[in-house]
């Protein structure tokens, strides 16, 4: 074993505090001060000093976040304080009631002030400290005795290893909530679909599985974090007098703090604080399920004290559920615009997220193979926000003998053509093409969408009237529609029909991109049209384009080149542009020389949380069409920053930097400018 001076000392102990500073302002604050890079340097030089001199290494060193032997089992660990459980409130009634029972316990008719917590949807554990140093790390298990997880618990960064700062408690034992943020979740669930593997159903489950991980190194690979929310035991330092008080206190040592806290004066605000977060409950970056109140003064919580298992003076304020069990009770198939064969669940009605949900998706015939699901089963639909329900697990303790096994149909349940799915797709999709009159209707209603030809007044009930009435069989129909073929329509009036002739008449002056994503041309989205009609300039260009040329179109990959080759190959489909040309459809062509067509070139872009009327992947595409760089982080060359819900630490950077933010009705507003000039 070498020896170390003085110097070396010095540089070892500065090293380990600027990398723990780096790793709380990473993982708790959320304010990175230096690149992933930079950070992967100063831990390597950490190891290498290590590996010279072993004798440096103890259990706070951040060297040590995964070490160790995969365990045999968990131990049973007994909490000297029992972490009890609270009791739920499902309405504003029993909000009310709890608030009454409170003032009358106290005696008092003054108002109480509550802290107000979102109840993250995870596991609780409880952290144990001496002389500021990590010792035990255990789960709730039933609020007595739980599970020592301590190995794991040193994986998860957001869980400081040491205190921080200079007067630290003797003793002190912090109870959280470990969770797994959305986004991770979701890429958690991405990896193991690669791998053909199980997935989890939910966060929580995802959550409560990580920490269960016999070996400490395949939970380092989950990115959980630990929200504080209270305190068992803090001996050696003045306890603060609030409950607010108490976890300001444990910020400055170190843990992560839910952002969100509110101090409500009375219940009043407590049930206005909970109106607020249910809107913006699905805007989150983790799963809540309610929120806590809790008297805000430690006096008064004595004061009230404790009921077998929970305490007097806190209540949890539960939100509808998010995933609920029900019954599939049939299978129906659809088609869509390009011949995509979608199989959709219908089920029992439930409850769920809010509303009442009877059906769901079940995207192909690969996820229900990986579901083994079956009509007749017990189903978990989960629905959060205004996502589309999804069947996410099936009830196989519940699974009745009779349930019949889903069979892909071979034929178009529409038209009877054949379906068929090539090796690189997951999708199967319908063989019948415009033969086909589910792929009619798709196609009329994206050629008339907003985003499209925007032709005001065209809705899905009329498409579906107007073609199986026989009045239109394509696109090109919509032009020589009349008043006399409009009006015995029904629920179609004289005015309403008159108006929809005008948009279609204004419909005809539109714009080479506009038409191209009007076309439904298979993988073309409307960054894809600007990207061709800004590099080839006409549509002859690009009908007559070859697939080198096509690749040679940054944004523009095989798979996409040969479904436009494809497209502009077909008779039909060279057809239906004639005739819709010959109709007034009308453009101008681009001037290639003109830079006008990539207005945003030099721009850095950033999109981040969840777009509704467009996805991410879509949004991206349409900025890469007009010469913007999309980059997946922030900084000060960032020019614009499009922010939907959920969006979290790019969002506050874009604050600090002052960069301009966009929501996502202002991003859609600002493409409409470009995309009707």
């Amino acid at each position: 074993m070498n020896d170390i001076n003085a110097a070396e000392m010095a540089d070892y102990r500065q090293l380990v505090g600027e990398i723990r500073g780096h790793a709380h302002r990473y993982f708790v604050l959320d304010e990175p001060s230096i690149p992933d890079a930079e950070y992967d340097r100063l831990m390597r030089r950490l190891q290498s000093i290590e590996e010279r001199y072993p004798q440096l290494i103890d259990a706070t060193s951040p060297s040590q976040r995964v070490g160790g032997e995969p365990l045999s089992e968990f131990t049973q660990l007994r909490h000297e304080v029992p972490m009890l459980s609270l009791d739920n409130a499902f309405d504003a009634e029993s909000l009310s009631d709890f608030g009454r029972r409170v003032t009358e316990r106290l005696n008092q008719s003054a108002d109480v002030a509550y802290l107000c917590e979102p109840k993250l949807d995870g596991v609780a554990v409880s952290v144990l400290y001496r002389e500021g140093v990590l010792v035990r790390a255990a789960t709730r298990g039933d609020g007595f005795v739980g599970e020592d997880i301590t190995a794991n618990a040193k994986t998860i960064h957001s869980i400081p290893l040491r205190l921080h700062g200079v007067s630290v408690p003797e003793l002190l034992e912090v109870r959280g909530e470990i969770y797994l943020p959305r986004d991770g979740f979701a890429r958690l669930n991405a990896t193991a679909i690669e791998r053909g593997e199980k997935t989890f159903v939910n966060p929580r489950n995802a959550a409560a599985g990580s920490l269960r991980q016999l070996d400490c190194a395949v939970t380092a690979k989950r990115p959980l974090e630990m929200c504080a929310y209270g305190v068992g035991q803090l001996d050696g330092e003045r306890q603060p007098d609030t409950q607010l008080g108490m976890l300001q206190y444990l910020g400055e040592l170190g843990f992560l703090i839910n952002p969100h806290i509110f101090l409500a004066a009375d219940l009043i605000q407590c049930e206005a604080y909970y109106a607020d977060l249910a809107v913006r409950r699905n805007t989150l970056a983790y799963d809540i399920d309610g929120i806590v109140y809790k008297v805000n003064a430690f006096e008064l919580q004595r004061r009230l004290g404790f009921v077998t298992r929970s305490p007097r003076w806190a209540i949890a304020r539960k939100f509808p559920a998010e995933e609920e069990i029900t019954r599939l009770l049939a299978v129906e198939f659809q088609v869509g615009r390009t011949g995509a064969v979608t199989p959709v669940a219908r089920l029992e009605p439930v409850f769920v997220g809010g509303v009442t949900v009877s059906n769901a998706t079940l995207h192909n015939a690969d996820e229900i193979a990986r579901l083994d699901i079956r009509v007749g089963d017990s189903v978990i639909v989960r629905r959060a926000g205004d996502v589309i329900p999804k069947i996410v697990k099936v009830v196989f303790e519940k699974r009745l003998t009779d349930a019949v096994p889903i069979r892909f149909p071979a034929s178009c349940p529409v038209c009877n053509s054949p379906v068929e799915q090539t090796l690189d797709e997951a999708i199967a999709r319908c063989t019948g093409g415009l033969f086909c009159p589910a792929q009619v209707k798709q196609a009329i209603k994206h050629f008339a969408s907003r985003r499209a030809l925007d032709i005001d007044g065209l809705g899905d009930r009329l498409v579906e009237q107007l073609v199986d009435a026989k009045c239109i069989h394509s696109v090109v129909d919509l032009y020589t529609l009349e008043l006399a073929t409009l009006t015995p329509l029904e629920r179609v009036g004289a005015k309403s029909a008159s108006n929809l002739l005008v948009a279609i008449e204004k419909s005809k002056n539109t714009t080479l991109a506009k038409f191209l994503y009007a076309l439904g041309i298979r993988e073309v989205g409307e960054g894809s049209a600007l990207l061709l009609a800004n590099s080839f300039g006409s549509l002859e260009a690009i009908a007559d384009a070859s697939g080198d040329e096509l690749l040679d179109v940054e944004g523009i990959g095989p798979i996409m080149a040969r479904h436009i080759r494809d497209f502009f190959t077909n008779p039909d489909a060279r057809s239906i542009m004639r005739a819709l040309q010959e109709k007034g459809v009308r453009w101008a062509d681009i001037d290639l020389n003109a830079s006008v067509q990539t207005p945003l070139r030099a721009q850095t872009w950033v999109l981040t949380g969840s777009l509704q009327e467009m996805s991410r992947a879509e949004a991206k595409e349409v900025l890469l069409g007009l010469g913007a760089k999309v980059s997946s982080s922030v900084s000060v060359q960032t020019s614009h920053v499009v922010a939907g819900p959920g969006a979290g630490s790019k969002l506050r950077q874009a604050e600090t930097l002052a960069i301009p933010i966009m929501d996502e009705q202002q991003f859609i507003a600002f493409l409409d400018a470009y995309n009707d000039a």
